[in-house]
C-alpha cells in the first residue's frame, strides 16, 4: 500500500509528526496530489554528498514542477479553479526555492519519505520497512531514534524498579514500627509480677529475634535494590550522554555550519523542527530520570542505611544537572542571523530560539532576551567565563525582546524586528588591518528557571561575526572578510580566527557558491574561469588547472595587496563582476552570451580566426565592474591586415542609461557572438521595442 494511503490513517502525536514535515519548503498539498508519483521517484539513487549528482537532481525538480503544472491544467470546475491557481502557486515556489539548490530538495524528500514509513511502521507495530530508503543521513536518524527508543524501555525499567524499592521500604517501615511496638512491649514487662513475665517474655524475644533478623536480612536487600537502581541509572546517563553528543555536537554543530555557509550563498541550512523533536525528547528523558533520582533521594533520606548509596545518588545527581545545563545552554541558537555586514542607523532583524523551551515549559513565565554587540576580544573573554559584565562595544537600539511560544509549532523564540546598531566603539587595530577587517558579534543572553525554579539558567549565544559600516562604499571590503570568515572557519574555533591563507581550489569553492547566490543563477564559474582567476590572482600565465591544485592564496594577496599595475585588490575586481552581473547582465550571462573571464591576448587569439564582425563580451581587466566589447575587424590603416578592437569598457552607469542589447544592436559592425552566432539571434528578445509612431 502507498505510503501516502497509511500516512493520512495516523493518529494523535503520530499525525502532529507527519504535520509539522511540511510547510513553505514543502507544501503538503504537493505531497497529497503527487504522492504516487514522489513515491515512485529515484530518491534514494542520488547521493546527497555528491555535488555531481545535482543534474540528476535538477532532472527531478524540473520534472517535479512539470507534473504539478499538468495537475494544475487538468483542474475544472468552481473549485478546481482555485485548485489551480493554488498549485500553479506551488509550481512557482519550489522552482524558486530550489533550482539554485536542487540536492537540498532530494534531501528534504527523503527525509519526509523515511519518517513517514517511520511513523507508519511504528504505528502498525511492523518490523518490515515499507521502503528502501535507508541512505547515509536516514541510517543515522534510524541509529538516534533507535537510542531514544532504547533510552524509553531503560527509563521505564528503573521506573518500575523505583516503584517496586518503594513498595518495599514501606512495607520494611511497618515492620520496623513492629519491632518497635515489640520492644515496648518487652520493656513493660519489668512492671509485670515475675510469673506474668515469665509467662510472656519468651514468646515476644522470639518475635523480636524473629523480626529483627528479618529488618537485617530485608535492610541487605534494600541496600542491594539501591545500588541496583543507581547502576541502572548511570547506564541511563552514559547513554543520555551520548546520544546527546550525537545531537549537539554533530547535527546541531552540522546545521550551524550550513548557516554559516548559506550567507555565502550555500544552500538554505534547513529547518529546525527534526532537531527540535530531537532536543524536546531528550528534555523529557533527563527531567524524568531527573526526577526518579530525586525520588531516590528522598527514600534513602526517609530510611538511611549505611553505605556508599549516598555518595551514589549525589554522583548522579551532579551528572543529570550537567547533562540538562548542556541541553538547555547549547540550544538556545540564533535562528535568523543578523546581517554579517551591519550598518550604523539602520534597521536589522534577527531570530532566537530555545529549541527545549515548550517542553521545560519554560514559557509560562516568558523570559526576556537582551542583544549586545561586542568586540572579538570580547567575545574571546566571555568564552573564557572571564568577568566581562556589562561589557559592550557599541549601543543597539530596541535590544529587548520577550520570547514567545507558538501553540500551533510547539517553538519559543524571540523575533527581533527593529534593531539598530546607533554607534560603534573600536578597538586599536593591528598592522595594516583596516576597519572593514575588524570583526564584531551580537551577544544574545537571557535567564529562566525549570521546573518552578528548581534550576535557573543563564544562557548565551553568539552571532556570526559581523563587520561594522558606516558607509556604502565600505560594503565590498567588509563582504570580503565575512566571505572569508564564514567560508574557513573551524569548528570550534577561538573568537574570530580563520587561516591566513588557503589552498586555491578552496577558495574556488567559496567564489562560485557567492557568484551563483548574488548572481541567482545556476551557471556558475567554468574550470576556464578559474583559470583565469588563478592567472590573475597569482599573475600567472598558465592555462593549466592542475598548477594551480596545491597553490596557496593568503588574506592580504586576497584583499590587501592591490593587483600588480592595478589600484585594486584581487576581491574588489570580482566583486565589482559579481555587481554589474547581478544589476546588469544576469540574462545574458544565463544564456551563455557573456565569457567573461577572459584576458585581452585571449580575445585576441580567439577572434582572429573568426570572420570580420565576429564579437565577444569579457570583464574589463583595468576597471572595476567594466565589460567590453572585443570584435575583429579590417585595419582602416593597413589595407588586408585584421585586427581586434576593444571598445572602452561600460559600467552601471551606462547600462542605467541603456542595456547592453539594446547597445549591441545599435553597433552595425557587431554581427556574430563567438564563435559563431548571428546577435539578434542572441539578444533580440531583449532589444527594447521602436516607439510606435502616430499618424497625426
Amino acid at each position: 500500500m502507498a505510503v501516502w494511503i497509511q500516512a493520512q490513517q495516523l493518529q494523535g502525536d503520530a499525525l502532529h509528526q507527519t504535520q509539522s514535515l511540511y510547510g513553505q519548503h514543502f507544501p503538503i498539498e504537493v505531497r497529497h496530489y503527487l504522492s504516487q508519483w514522489i513515491e515512485g521517484q529515484p530518491w534514494d539513487g542520488i547521493d546527497l554528498e555528491n555535488p555531481q549528482e545535482e543534474i540528476k537532481a535538477k532532472r527531478l525538480l524540473d520534472s517535479l514542477i512539470q507534473e504539478l503544472q499538468k495537475k494544475a491544467e487538468h483542474q475544472v470546475g468552481e473549485d478546481g479553479f482555485l485548485l489551480k491557481i493554488k498549485l500553479g502557486h506551488y509550481a512557482s515556489q519550489l522552482k524558486s526555492t530550489y533550482d539554485r539548490c536542487p540536492l537540498e530538495l532530494v534531501r528534504c524528500i527523503k527525509h519526509i519519505l523515511y519518517t513517514e514509513q517511520r511513523l507508519v511502521r511504528e504505528a502498525t507495530n511492523s518490523s518490515s520497512p515499507v521502503g528502501s530508503l535507508m541512505d547515509s543521513m536516514s541510517q543515522k536518524y534510524h541509529q538516534i531514534n533507535q537510542a531514544f527508543e532504547e533510552l524509553r524501555i531503560l527509563t521505564q525499567d528503573t521506573e518500575n524498579d523505583l516503584r517496586k524499592l518503594q513498595h518495599n521500604q514501606e512495607y520494611f517501615i511497618i515492620q520496623y514500627q513492629e519491632s518497635l511496638r515489640i520492644q515496648a512491649q518487652l520493656s513493660s514487662l519489668a512492671t509485670l509480677p515475675p510469673a506474668d513475665r515469665q509467662l510472656r517474655e519468651p514468646s515476644l524475644l522470639s518475635k523480636r529475634a524473629t523480626v529483627e533478623a528479618w529488618l537485617t536480612r530485608e535492610a541487605n536487600t534494600l541496600q542491594k535494590y539501591r545500588l541496583g537502581l543507581a547502576e541502572k541509572h548511570q547506564k541511563t546517563l552514559a547513554l543520555l550522554r551520548k546520544q546527546q553528543t550525537v545531537i549537539l555536537d554533530d547535527e546541531l554543530i552540522q546545521w550551524k555550519r550550513r548557516q554559516q555557509l548559506a550567507g555565502n550563498g550555500g544552500p538554505p541550512e534547513g529547518g529546525l523542527d527534526i532537531l527540535q523533536s530531537w532536543c524536546e525528547k531528550l528534555a523529557e528523558t533527563i527531567w524524568q530520570n531527573r526526577q526518579q533520582i530525586r525520588r531516590a533521594e528522598h527514600l534513602r533520606q526517609q530510611l538511611p542505611i549505611p553505605g556508599p548509596i549516598e555518595e551514589l545518588l549525589t554522583e548522579l545527581n551532579s551528572t543529570i544537572t550537567d547533562i540538562i545545563s548542556a541541553l538547555v545552554t547549547s540550544t538556545f541558537i540564533i535562528e535568523k542571523q543578523p546581517p554579517q555586514v551591519l550598518k550604523t542607523q539602520t534597521k536589522f532583524a534577527a531570530t532566537v530560539r530555545l529549541l527545549v523551551g515548550g517542553k521545560l515549559n519554560v514559557h509560562m513565565n516568558p523570559p526576556q532576551v537582551k542583544a549586545t554587540i561586542i568586540s572579538e576580544q570580547q567575545a574571546k573573554a566571555l568564552l573564557k567565563n572571564e568577568n566581562t559584565r556589562n561589557d559592550s562595544s557599541g549601543e543597539i537600539l530596541n535590544n529587548n525582546c520577550v520570547m514567545e511560544y507558538h501553540q500551533t509549532t510547539g517553538t519559543l523564540s524571540a523575533h527581533f524586528r527593529n534593531m539598530s546598531l546607533k554607534r560603534i566603539r573600536r578597538s586599536d587595530r593591528r598592522g595594516a588591518e583596516s576597519v572593514t577587517e575588524e570583526k564584531f558579534t551580537i551577544l544574545f543572553e537571557s535567564q529562566f528557571s525549570v521546573g518552578g525554579n528548581e534550576l535557573v539558567f543563564q544562557v548565551k549565544t553568539l552571532s556570526l561575526p559581523v563587520v561594522v559600516i558606516v558607509h556604502g562604499s565600505q560594503d565590498n571590503n567588509a563582504t570580503a572578510t565575512v566571505l572569508w570568515d564564514n567560508a574557513f572557519a573551524e569548528p570550534g574555533r577561538v573568537p574570530f580566527i580563520v587561516p591566513d591563507k588557503v589552498l586555491w581550489p578552496q577558495l574556488c569553492e567559496a567564489l562560485n557558491m557567492k557568484y551563483k547566490a548574488e548572481v541567482q543563477s545556476n551557471r556558475g564559474l567554468s574550470e576556464e574561469n578559474l583559470v583565469f582567476l588563478a592567472q590573475k590572482a597569482f599573475s600567472s600565465s598558465s592555462v593549466n588547472p592542475e598548477d594551480y591544485r596545491n597553490m596557496t592564496m593568503t588574506w592580504s594577496q586576497f584583499n590587501r595587496e592591490s593587483l600588480p599595475g592595478r589600484n585594486f585588490t584581487f576581491w574588489q575586481w570580482f566583486d565589482g563582476v559579481m555587481e554589474l552581473t547581478k544589476k546588469h547582465l544576469k540574462p545574458h550571462w544565463n544564456d551563455g552570451a557573456i565569457l567573461g573571464f577572459v584576458n585581452k591576448q585571449q580575445a585576441q587569439d580567439m577572434l582572429m580566426s573568426k570572420p570580420n564582425g565576429t564579437f565577444l563580451l569579457r570583464f574589463s581587466d583595468s576597471e572595476i565592474g567594466g565589460i567590453t566589447i572585443a570584435w575583429v575587424a579590417e585595419n582602416p590603416n593597413k589595407a588586408g591586415e585584421r585586427m581586434v578592437w576593444n571598445l572602452m569598457p561600460y559600467t552601471t552607469k551606462d547600462f542605467s542609461i541603456r542595456s547592453l542589447a539594446d547597445r549591441i544592436s545599435d553597433l552595425n559592425h557587431l554581427l556574430f557572438l563567438y564563435p559563431d552566432r548571428p546577435k539578434d539571434e542572441v539578444f533580440s528578445k531583449y532589444y527594447t521595442p521602436p516607439l510606435c509612431k502616430l499618424d497625426l
